[in-house]
């Protein structure tokens, strides 16, 4: 019984740690695209780390730059889905494969995947809309 618990809580914690990691997709793929060009460049380990780090925070703040500063409804919607396109994608591989192993319907996967991969780009986009009001109420 404790065996099966403790695989059911694990589980649970492994999606909810997937979830916050497809949130942040686009940050990932930029700092992963700037370690490896400097990474190329021969600068380091160190060094590739802090322009990976740079990048990635650079590209949040970008976003909330835009969403704090731009008055058109459409250019802030392009902001969020900028953000959240990486997330949509990394939220269907995330669903997809997570449930590839459970359903033999090919269709159901694909429609569940989907539906995952719309909701975690629509808690990507509603959660970096909170950030930004909470870094620019300040």
């Amino acid at each position: 019984m404790f065996l099966i618990l403790l695989a059911i809580s694990l589980a649970f914690a492994a999606c909810v740690i997937a979830f916050n990691f497809a949130i942040y997709a686009l940050p990932f793929m930029v700092g992963l695209t700037a370690f490896q060009y400097v990474w190329a460049s021969e600068a380091g380990f160190f060094m590739s780390a802090l322009a990976a780090l740079g990048a990635a925070i650079l590209s949040v703040g970008f976003v909330i730059a835009v969403l704090g500063f731009a008055k058109n409804p459409y250019f802030r919607l392009f902001a969020l889905a900028l953000f959240a396109i990486p997330a949509t994608i990394a939220g269907y591989a995330l669903v997809y494969g997570i449930t590839k192993n459970a359903i033999d319907s090919t269709i159901a996967l694909n429609i569940l995947g989907g539906i995952g991969g719309v909701a975690i780009g629509g808690a990507a986009m509603a959660h970096l809309s909170a950030l930004g009001q909470s870094v620019l109420s300040r």
